[in-house]
């Protein structure tokens, strides 16, 4: 017999902790808006949500390890935008939010929410922030949410403090 886990994204008890980047910040406050929507809607409270804000997408991988390590949250959020340029910077911005943001996921066991947006245009990002794409933050809220239940389910052993 096949044993399945889905796990619904329950806000409810949970300590969340939201890391937005400050660069781009039109697109990225309209980000970190659909998050917050999207975890109250799900039962989070409000007292439960920390935010902090770095200057950009290359900081945040470090503002998430600093926000997993110690047990205050239970999941974190990363909200940045990058937007391409005429340089190669973009490339090496997008590449360190990836994998810095992925080396805390998998060296902490805390579910990091990766919703850095990755765009050629202003438009591709702002319809990503409520346009005809929805809004991404809402989504990776949700999705951190969603990863905390089904940590819990598994019993893996960051899940028992």
């Amino acid at each position: 017999m096949v044993v399945e886990h889905s796990c619904k994204p329950d806000g409810s008890g949970l300590r969340i902790a939201i890391a937005v980047a400050r660069f781009n910040h039109e697109v990225t406050e309209g980000l970190l808006r659909g998050a917050l929507a999207a975890l109250e809607s799900a039962g989070t409270a409000s007292g439960d949500i920390t935010v902090v804000r770095v200057p950009g997408a290359f900081e945040l991988p470090q503002a998430c390890q600093w926000l997993a390590v110690g047990g205050a949250h239970d999941a974190v959020v990363a909200l940045g935008a990058v937007i391409r340029g005429e340089t190669d910077h973009y490339d090496y911005v997008c590449n360190a939010a990836t994998d810095g943001i992925l080396r805390v996921n998998l060296d902490t066991g805390v579910p990091v929410a990766f919703g850095v947006l990755t765009c050629d245009t202003d438009e591709q990002a702002h319809d990503r922030i409520g346009g005809r794409h929805g809004n991404k933050g809402s989504d990776v809220a949700l999705a951190a949410l969603e990863m905390v239940r089904l940590r819990r389910a598994l019993g893996s052993p960051a899940s028992r403090r």
